[in-house]
């Protein structure tokens, strides 16, 4: 019986000392890519965020176009001639 019990508390030795030496080791690493993700996060710089567009902006834009159709349309009627048009083209545009 005493050779049965020196090989479990052997066994049970050499259990815990790979237990720890495994959790040490598992530690370590996840300390070294906290740190190396951290590294990264700060030599990265941050995405570019897109030019914001405002209602304002597209009510203005839906705006012009309807005053460039209406202009289009009394050039059409003859109600406009060529220079006119281009005149109030460049008005509406801000050229």
């Amino acid at each position: 019986m005493p050779g049965l019990l020196r090989g479990v508390a052997r066994t049970a030795v050499i259990a815990g000392t790979a237990t720890s030496v495994s959790n040490r080791v598992s530690r370590r690493q996840a300390g070294r890519w906290a740190r190396q993700d951290a590294e990264q996060a700060q030599a990265q710089p941050a995405p570019a965020a897109p030019p914001p567009t405002s209602v304002a902006a597209e009510d203005e834009m839906s705006n012009k176009i309807a005053q460039l159709k209406d202009l289009g349309d009394l050039k059409s009627q003859g109600v406009l001639s060529e220079s006119e048009f281009q005149a109030q083209k460049a008005r509406i545009l801000g050229l």
